[in-house]
């Protein structure tokens, strides 16, 4: 547990040696499964709707849903569309970086404070971003953090078209 909590605190810390640490540790997964599922808990427990067991339970499945299917948006276009010479990756090496890039997420819990919450709630998820950015740049060894902005960018607009498209089945 000790471990976890030191590789979530040097993620958040933008640390791009973790990334890599993570990376090329395949019995990170799970590690990086429980940094996606604390930041899901933090954010319905910080809900300023609030949120009993089902919210909770209805989000953590979300975000699971959401991190297999944007490592899967980026490892495509990552290592098909704008790979470096050098890039290398599989999609267990993306799933990995991306699930640490969550750690900030944690701080989301203060999200039902007025006014201090919904600050706190907009700064951890521009530090996701930020967090996604290297771990994306480190895991598909980019000598940059441009081409790594894009990927994520290009990732986000996919994924938003692929979430419109499900809610819409979903409400039908």
């Amino acid at each position: 547990m000790n471990q976890l909590f030191d590789r979530m605190l040097r993620a958040a810390k933008l640390d791009s040696m973790l990334y890599e640490e993570v990376e090329h540790d395949p019995g990170a997964t799970g590690q990086a499964l429980a940094v996606v599922l604390l930041s899901a808990a933090a954010a319905g427990l910080g809900s300023p709707m609030g949120g009993g067991l089902g919210t909770m339970t209805v989000n953590a499945i979300i975000a699971i849903v959401s991190w297999f299917v944007w490592s899967g948006i980026v490892y495509l276009i990552g290592t098909r569309l704008l790979p470096e010479p050098q890039t290398e990756a599989d999609y267990g090496q993306l799933l990995r970086t991306i699930g640490f890039s969550s750690a900030p997420g944690v701080l989301r819990v203060v999200g039902f404070i007025p006014v201090l919450g919904w600050a706190v709630s907009l700064i951890a998820q521009v530090w996701m971003l930020a967090a996604m950015v290297i771990a994306v740049r480190q895991a598909l060894d980019y000598k940059g953090t441009g081409r790594a902005i894009v990927v994520c960018l290009i990732g986000w607009v996919v994924m938003i078209v692929v979430s419109v498209v499900l809610g819409g089945m979903i409400a039908l």
